[in-house]
Formats: C-alpha cells, structure tokens, sequence
C-alpha cells in the first residue's frame, strides 16, 4: 500500500498520523466523492477479480471505480495501514421490487472499532444510498447525513441498514421510469450480522454477479459518483443527477438520455474515467437504483 498515492488519488491532504474518527470520516467522504461506484468491467469484456493487487492498479493507478468488493476490500487496506481495527461483514441487499432480500451474502462492508465503540463504514454501495461518514452500530437512532437520514434497526442480532426518504422534485419527470413509491417514507437497504467474514467468502458471490444472466450488473451497466452537494449517475444510456436536499426537504433530480457518441465523453467529464476496452451500455433490468 503506498499511502501516499492512495491520498493523491483520492484528493486527500489531512493528517493521518492518529487513526481517530475526523480521520476515517475525512476518508470515507474523499473516497466516495472520488472513486465511482461502477460496474464498467463487465461491459467491456474485462474480469473483476478479488486481489488487491489488481484491485489497488484499477482504482488507483488507473483512476477507475469498483463494486462493492473492490471499493471496501480496497479500504480495509488503507484503514489497515493507517492503524485502524478493521473487520470485513457480509450484508444482504434488499430488493424493493421483490420485496426480498437477497438470500445469500452479496455485499462487502467493514466494521471499525475505535475507542470501544464499533461503526460501520461503506465506501461501496453507491447511488443515493451511499453513507458519507461512518455510522456508529446502535440500533434505533437517527444519524442524519448529507444524502440524508441513515439508520440501523437490530433484532435478535440481525442488523438492518435503512434510509428515510426525502421527496423529489423531478422536471423532467416523463424522461426517467425511476422506481419511486409515492409516499415511502424509509427504504430498506441491506441486512447483515456481525460475523467476521474472510474474503474468500466472497469469490463465489463476485463470479456468480458478473456472469450470472439474472445478475443486476449483467443487466445493467452502472457508474455512480457522490459529488459536493449530491450524486450523478449513468445507468445504460440515462444520465442522473441528484441535489440533495435542494429546498424543503426535497431533493432535485435531473435525468437525460444520452446518445451512443455521448458516452464516453460523458463517462470523462463527469466521472473522470477513460475505458482501456470497448465499453456497450446495458439497461435491461426493471430493478430500480433509486
């Protein structure tokens, strides 16, 4: 781990020198703010492997994003290095659409521990539901944050990510069949438990969600990246752009159809990553990001 070029990469300039809390939130927010959630790999015929090698070239080197296995895998690395007690989990992400969860693990997060107190960080989900700052584990209470109100539910040692909803104020409305129930109040985002997980656990699940036919990343080519004040995001050929809490609790969401010729200039200027392969976008999914 060169620290330093992990730093320049994310536009990080604090102090690292003492692993205290200003410290991870500090980095968690550049990281995300810097890396993009994406799955672009599997639409230009690249493999997305579970090494930290590969993943550190990828992200860093090459200035491209990463899934959740790669954004967390690659952070526990860096919390590691700086000294930080860290602990890989295994989460469950809910489908609204199915009104399910997941059935086996399909998401990577970590656990730190700092001063007796445990917090989950999440530099790997994306979209709106991307946390900007570490979440103390307690079960229960609001922990408002830019992109909104997160919390956690326990019960009987299951713990449950969620998020309260703000309204959304879209112009263009008729441009975007974004899944949005009127009057949803709290969306549901994943569950997990607190056992230790080893990344080997997570090789079956990486290979099974860039091939399998089903997949949401097969069918669905995704880049998403929290900026200053809210997200962009590029799902096939549909453009995103979400100011967070933009007036009265409402959050203005601004959605454009791109054309083919449009796609890889826009995946530079707005997501600062140029593709070594062919990329061809993918929207096949009714399986909502929003």
């Amino acid at each position: 781990m060169d620290i330093k070029e992990y730093f320049a990469r994310i536009s990080y300039r604090g102090s690292h020198n003492k692993p205290d809390l200003n410290t991870l939130s500090d980095i968690l927010q550049h990281h995300v703010q810097a890396v993009p959630f994406e799955d672009l790999s599997i639409h230009c015929g690249e493999k997305i492997e579970l090494d930290l090698e590969a993943t550190y070239n990828k992200i860093v080197r090459k200035k491209r994003g990463g899934w959740c296995m790669e954004n967390n895998y690659l952070l526990s690395w860096v919390l590691k290095t700086l000294g930080y007690d860290v602990t890989l989990l295994g989460a469950n992400v809910y489908f609204p659409e199915l009104s399910a969860y997941a059935e086996e693990i399909d998401h990577l997060l970590l656990k730190v521990v700092l001063d007796g107190k445990s917090y989950i960080v999440d530099g790997g989900f994306g979209m709106s539901y991307q946390m900007w700052q570490p979440m103390e584990l307690i079960s229960g209470t609001d922990q408002p944050q830019v992109p909104g109100v997160f919390r956690f539910q326990e019960e009987s040692g299951i713990w449950y990510l969620e998020k309260v909803k703000r309204k959304q104020l879209v112009p263009n409305r008729s441009d975007t069949t974004s899944y949005n129930v009127e009057g949803e109040v709290c969306r549901r985002i994943y569950l997990f438990t607190l056992q230790p997980r080893d990344i080997e656990e997570f090789r079956e699940c990486n290979d099974h969600m860039q091939t399998a036919p089903d997949s949401l990343f097969v069918t669905k080519s995704i880049c998403s990246l929290q900026t200053a004040d809210g997200i962009r995001a590029l799902v096939g050929w549909k453009l995103t752009e979400m100011k967070y809490n933009y007036r009265d609790n409402m959050d203005l969401v601004e959605v454009r159809m791109l054309a083919d010729e449009e796609i890889e200039k826009t995946l530079k200027e707005k997501f600062s990553i140029t593709l070594d392969k062919k990329f061809v976008p993918v929207n096949t999914s009714k399986l909502s990001l929003f």
